[in-house]
């Protein structure tokens, strides 16, 4: 392609709304243009590295015996609430577009496709020999994101590989799960980009377990915890990890005592001259569940320690039934306001303790009439320790549990693992700390699907059973601005070489100039010939400008037909180290050959 004959625009200046280097890059480079808050055009650059990015999925998907398909972006909510995740998706999270059609039907844009693929699943599997059956699909996905940012990183649409397998038991998923991790790795591995595959929560998706592959960059928006050892990492959401020694409490004999504006952990400790790791923190949550039951969840944990919120969720779904609903639909912490409609009288906030009285609680149809209590291990095991008195400006010492106060039934293990724990598999180890951006993840459903949508096989013996399920995604879109926010430096983006736009640039320094014309066509015409995808910057500007922009746009090789054609030499220059080397001109097609081969290996 010809510069002159292309849409090429460039911008010297970073974009106002571009918040990370990536999507500022990719804007003035030309890449990408903004429609919209979240909506962006792909244009011809760009394009061809998602198209790169494609074949690389689909290569990797294909080897492993998946087939591909192409499922509806518009689905029936009907399938949504089979599957119990229309309120999820609609209410709770709020990402689904949804809208009524002519007929009234409640449609949504699909922002992931597990109803869809069970509902074919279960229309067209009926046996065991049938089994194990691998479906994807590279599609747009549409989110209602509540603050789209980050340009391709979250956009309210955006391209994604999904594939679902279907399996007669959890052997065989596990099987195509282990091959998911591998197919991954090596899609990564070849688009050039540094990695970690972490343990991660399965969040609105479900099931029992799932891994996300992280491409490392500062600007990630997730936080993953790791052990040098390598054995172990997760992101932050799902990471466990073992807490440090608590201090032995300074005191001896339980007692009130007045603490006055000591409404924090750090004016407690002060005050009372002890250690956060004596003191056990009540933090009041209030959940929503599904049938719009509100719960009032009392959360005791030690001082030193933060709740992961995540894993309260998961806490909190796990016990919907005992509140006669499905999921949870909210997750907050009551302000003033929230409190005034289900508080009996103002709440000693600060200073709560272990057993504050359900009575706080009016007698209403629709909140359940006592607190849930939830205590983390790390709180489990204190003696003597300090808490709330549910008197504004007081706190009692010494306490125990099961003595003072009661210990609550229901032991929880919600804290948020940090930098600087120790590891669980090895406490010598201690947990570092890496940035990263979600590029792929990967869950075993297990029957979640199958038995609430009905989609049953029968197996050998002529029974009826729920299929297994797997799910697997990678973000396309999002891959390809990682691989941005990895790798760039002040003048633009690097590109790694198999994911590139084109492999090389033949600049001409002046066109006016017939010999640097005539090379400068001829050596196109033999690079793209030989499968080196080349551009050719023909543009009437100076050579200053043409050499900023390769750069900006980060061909690999840029091909100057400059000074050294008087030696019958061409000067070539790598975008990712800047090394430049004068090379012959017969030359030129072999030496980008090898390079480009020993890149992409």
């Amino acid at each position: 392609m010809r510069l002159s004959q292309m849409l090429f625009v460039t911008l010297r200046d970073d974009p106002a709304d571009a918040e990370i280097p990536s999507h500022k890059l990719l804007l003035r480079a030309g890449y990408i243009r903004r429609i919209g808050a979240g909506i962006y055009a792909y244009l011809p650059l760009m394009w061809r590295v998602l198209q790169k990015v494609s074949q690389i999925v689909r290569e990797e998907m294909n080897a492993t015996g998946a087939q591909e398909c192409l499922l509806p972006q518009l689905q029936p909510a009907d399938l949504w609430r089979e599957s119990g995740r229309w309120d999820t998706y609609t209410k709770a999270e709020g990402i689904m577009f949804a809208l009524i059609d002519r007929r009234d039907q409640q449609v949504a844009l699909g922002p992931t496709h597990e109803e869809v693929i069970t509902y074919i699943a279960r229309d067209m599997i009926r046996s065991y020999r049938q089994l194990p059956l691998h479906l994807y699909q590279l599609q747009t996905k549409f989110r209602d994101e509540i603050r789209p940012r980050f340009g391709l990183m979250r956009g309210r649409e955006f391209i994604m590989k999904d594939g679902y397998s279907f399996h007669a038991d959890s052997e065989s998923l596990q099987k195509t799960y282990d091959d998911m991790y591998i197919a991954y790795s090596n899609m990564l591995r070849r688009c050039g980009l540094k990695f970690r595959a972490v343990e991660a929560d399965s969040g609105a998706i479900g099931g029992s377990g799932s891994t996300e592959f992280m491409v490392l960059a500062e600007a990630g928006e997730d936080e993953v915890l790791y052990t040098e050892d390598g054995k172990y990492a997760a992101n932050v959401e799902k990471a466990v990890s073992l807490a440090g020694d608590g201090e032995v409490s300074p005191f001896t004999s339980y007692e009130k005592r007045e603490t006055p504006g000591t409404e924090t952990i750090e004016k407690v400790c002060n005050f009372l001259q002890c250690s956060p790791t004596n003191i056990v923190k009540n933090v009041l949550y209030q959940t929503v569940y599904d049938n719009g039951m509100t719960v009032l969840v009392l959360v005791s944990i030690r001082g030193d320690q933060e709740v992961n919120e995540v894993k309260l969720t998961n806490e909190l779904t796990k016990l919907a039934a005992n509140y006669q609903a499905k999921t949870i639909l909210s997750l907050s912490v009551p302000d003033a306001d929230s409190q005034e409609k289900w508080a009996t009288k103002p709440l000693p906030v600060g200073y709560i303790a272990p057993d504050i009285s359900d009575d706080y609680i009016k007698p209403a149809k629709n909140i359940a009439n006592k607190f849930l209590r939830l205590v983390d291990q790390t709180a489990v095991g204190l003696k003597n320790f300090v808490t709330g008195a549910d008197i504004s400006g007081y706190h009692v010492v010494g306490a125990n549990w099961n003595e003072q106060i009661k210990l609550p039934e229901t032991i929880v293990d919600i804290r948020k693992a940090r930098p600087g724990d120790r590891a669980v598999h090895d406490p010598s180890q201690i947990l570092q700390s890496a940035r990263g951006i979600e590029a792929g993840h990967i869950f075993q459903l297990g029957t979640k699907y199958s038995q609430a949508m009905n989609a049953t096989y029968t197996n050998e013996q002529g029974e009826e059973k729920p299929l297994v399920m797997g799910c697997y995604g990678v973000g396309v879109s999002r891959l390809a601005q990682a691989a941005v926010e990895q790798s760039y430096d002040k003048d633009g983006i690097i590109w790694p070489v198999a994911i590139a736009p084109y492999h090389a640039i033949v600049t001409v320094p002046n066109i006016n100039d017939t010999e640097q014309m005539e090379v400068g066509e001829k050596l196109y015409t033999e690079l793209n010939k030989a499968g080196i995808e080349t551009l050719l910057d023909d543009r009437n500007e100076r050579a200053g400008v043409k050499f900023k922009d390769a750069d900006l746009i980060g061909i690999p090789y840029r091909i100057v037909t400059g000074k050294a054609l008087k030696d019958g030499k061409v000067e070539v220059v790598q975008r990712a180290t800047k090394q430049a080397q004068e090379i012959p001109l017969d030359e030129v097609v072999s030496t980008l050959q090898n390079w480009i081969q020993e890149a992409v290996k």
